[in-house]
């Protein structure tokens, strides 16, 4: 997963969408206390920034060093390079102690992990029977412009090849069919998908700074192939410019789980 993600970690800073307010707020509202908070593939910190109004402390992991320099840094998130595999005492060290912490989270980062240890490692470090864990990620973004729209949704189709099957299918399945070993947090009768979305506002540029930040654009780029053709790259510019405005709204589509650990 780091490796994925070195190549194009300041497009990934730069372009990934933050997450609204909403989703933080219903999270919140599902933990008893907000002393400590895990966000693990924490990327550039894009959940760890908001997080960090919300919890006392957070400590914010990432096997990609590259990732962790563009993170936003404030005085009480710990950023913390990880191993692709922690031991239980790795966990300690680099994280937390058994049953420390009050919210695991994981943003667009959970399709990557080796499931049964990083679950192993979630029930471990949440606080019983109350700690709760919130995985999400978003589906294609979507523009609200006819013509560049197309364009954007063939090149996600062309990218297919190129991507990690498992974790395209946990993404393309908006999270309905992984596993989720939690149980319904109170209120709730069930952990989800529960669904959200997010806008960002972007140029043409925004929008091809976009698409280098994804991982398959990256793996075929390394296999010789240049998604962004100069032909591509003309039908979008011609797409984009088909109206006066410059500015697109892009909406992304958040699926979410939420369950707590439980005795």
């Amino acid at each position: 997963m780091a490796e994925l993600f070195n190549e194009q970690a300041k497009q990934y800073s730069e372009s990934r969408p933050t997450y609204p307010e909403e989703l933080f707020q219903f999270i919140a509202s599902k933990t008893p206390c907000h002393d400590l908070a895990w966000d693990v593939g924490t990327g550039s910190g894009q959940a760890a920034r908001t997080l960090a109004g919300i919890y006392k402390n957070v400590v914010a992991t990432d096997t990609s060093p590259k990732q962790l320099e563009f993170a936003l840094k404030l005085p009480n998130i710990r950023y913390q390079c990880t191993p692709p595999k922690m031991s239980i005492a790795e966990l300690e060290q680099n994280v937390s102690a058994e049953s420390s912490v009050d919210l695991v989270t994981s943003a667009a980062a959970m399709h990557w992990f080796d499931l049964p240890t990083f679950y192993q490692q979630v029930k471990w470090i949440l606080k019983k029977p109350d700690g709760v864990i919130a995985a999400w990620s978003y589906a294609k973004a979507e523009i609200n412009a006819a013509s560049a729209n197309t364009l954007l949704q063939i090149l996600y189709d062309n990218c297919d090849p190129y991507y990690d099957p498992r974790a395209r299918y946990f993404v393309h399945d908006r999270y309905r069919t992984i596993d989720f070993p939690f149980q319904p947090v109170d209120g709730l009768e069930h952990t989800g998908p529960f669904e959200f979305k997010t806008e960002r506002l972007m140029d043409l540029d925004d929008c091809f700074t976009f698409i280098k930040s994804w991982s398959p654009y990256q793996t075929a780029k390394d296999a010789g192939v240049e998604l962004l053709s100069d032909d591509v790259v003309q039908d979008f510019t011609r797409a984009w410019h088909e109206d006066a405005n410059p500015k697109k709204v892009a909406t992304f589509h958040i699926s979410l789980k939420v369950g707590k650990v439980g005795n």
